[in-house]
């Protein structure tokens, strides 16, 4: 596919890095020549430099031939703008980053034709408000409409599933849940049954909803809902998932030292608000750190939220959400035994790529839903099966697929099957497949 990405900030870059991997052919337009001239020569990419929104300058990147135009400015105006312009000049989808709560509600409409818009606060806003719905996943993938959950804990000392072979789980938990993957260290594996797992690793389990609860139950992994939430940056991030919060009867204090701010949360919540500085650690203890169920750590300065996670693990707080934007300080937050990590530019770039997976096939078997997972080094995808898979009604145990891929589950209708070897994918299955493979697009990529 050829794809102008406009605009090259964080979001924009992390797409550049993403899609000009899978091979697309990429233009990137920005106003920044620097910013231009170092992505131009650091990846395969075609650059032009000048306002995204100008048509000479959309024409010169070839939007009036290109399959797809990504707006991804810090301006939300901006975003619309260029694709508004793009319509005009050609066929092209158009995909916009729209961050302001007002403009993501007033255009989900088709008064735009844009064919998506993606928001990174309220992405992140939902995922942190699954983990909290369930505080002993460190994270909750939902599939299939909400039908089919991707659950990643920890077997940490004590755990029933220490030195126990995959393939004597469900004896164990006599529950039906498909383990999907394990990262051991720095190691992925996508397990056969006779993997033997240790404490320590991360596990991966699919699952409809109330199984998944039952297993972490089992496990003495679940913890109730929590009641009480301290969030610590009153970021748009924190406007959204307090809004979800709320419908819970969930009590949420936000800390925030911009008092300007706090005046217009307060205005739009019904939470607490504080004007504080939540990196300060006694404004922390006295606004109730140490009682409440789960702290969310939502500043725009990473070294800043790293620093306050500590602190709160340091201080034993049961639940801990950190929003990173460097996906290198990761292993270093997960080392420190902080688990639960957001990153909303990882959030839409996986939207976005998921649009594209699908669109590049979009006649076949193509992706409907899409998750980095272990530490991006391995993808949970979603496929609905049609006519164009060449395995169909063939029992799994027959078909030659790829290697490090598991089947992890098919919806046949409201029939949740986690797969054995006899089980087969027919017309209209949902397909859940776990990889370490990069690039699937179609139900056939996962075959030799």
């Amino acid at each position: 596919m050829q794809i102008v990405i406009i605009g090259i900030g964080k979001v924009g870059l992390t797409l550049v890095d993403h899609l000009s991997k899978e091979g697309h052919g990429i233009v990137i337009i920005d106003n920044n020549k620097k910013v231009v001239e170092k992505t131009v020569n650091d990846y395969d990419v075609m650059g032009v430099l000048g306002n995204g929104a100008d048509h000479n300058v959309q024409r010169e990147a070839h939007v009036d031939t290109c399959d797809l135009v990504i707006a991804a400015t810090s301006s939300d105006e901006l975003n619309i703008l260029c694709c508004m312009v793009a319509k005009k000049l050609g066929k092209a989808d158009t995909i916009a980053r729209i961050r302001n709560p007002e403009y993501f509600t007033l255009f989900m409409g088709d008064e735009l034709r844009l064919n998506l818009m993606v928001n990174p606060e309220y992405e992140a806003a939902m995922e942190i408000f699954r983990i909290l719905r369930s505080p002993g996943a460190i994270k909750i993938e939902p599939f299939a409409k909400g039908k089919i959950d991707l659950v990643e804990f920890k077997l940490n000392e004590n755990n029933p599933l220490n030195d126990m072979k995959v393939a004597d789980i469900f004896s164990k938990l006599q529950v039906k849940v498909l383990l999907s993957a394990i990262q051991r260290e720095e190691d992925v594996f996508i397990p056969d049954g006779e993997f033997v797992l240790r404490e320590g690793d991360k596990v991966y389990i699919t699952a409809a909803p109330k199984d998944a609860y039952l297993v972490l139950k089992k496990l003495n992994i679940y913890k109730s809902i929590a009641k009480s939430v301290m969030i610590i940056g009153g970021s748009k991030i924190a406007f959204y998932l307090t809004k979800e919060l709320e419908k819970l009867g969930i009590h949420v204090k936000i800390i925030e030292k911009d008092e300007q701010k706090c005046v217009e949360l307060s205005e739009q919540l019904n939470a607490e608000i504080v004007i504080g500085d939540g990196s300060d650690r006694e404004v922390l203890i006295e606004e109730g750190l140490l009682g409440c169920d789960a702290v969310i750590i939502l500043t725009g300065s990473d070294e800043e939220n790293i620093m306050i996670s500590l602190f709160a693990s340091n201080k034993k707080v049961k639940k801990i959400i950190t929003k990173i934007n460097r996906l290198s300080y990761y292993s270093m937050l997960e080392e420190s035994g902080i688990e639960s990590i957001i990153s909303p530019r990882m959030l839409t770039a996986n939207q976005i790529i998921r649009y594209v997976r699908g669109k590049h096939n979009s006649m076949g078997s193509s992706v409907r839903n899409l998750y980095k997972i272990v530490s991006d080094k391995a993808e949970a995808l979603e496929f609905l099966a049609n006519e164009s898979f060449k395995g169909l009604s063939k029992p799994l145990k027959d078909l030659k697929t790829k290697d490090s891929l598991l089947v992890a589950c098919i919806l046949r209708e409201d029939e949740i099957i986690m797969p054995s070897g006899g089980e087969t994918i027919e017309k209209g299955d949902q397909v859940i497949v776990v990889t370490t493979n990069e690039f699937l697009k179609d139900l056939n990529d996962i075959l030799r």
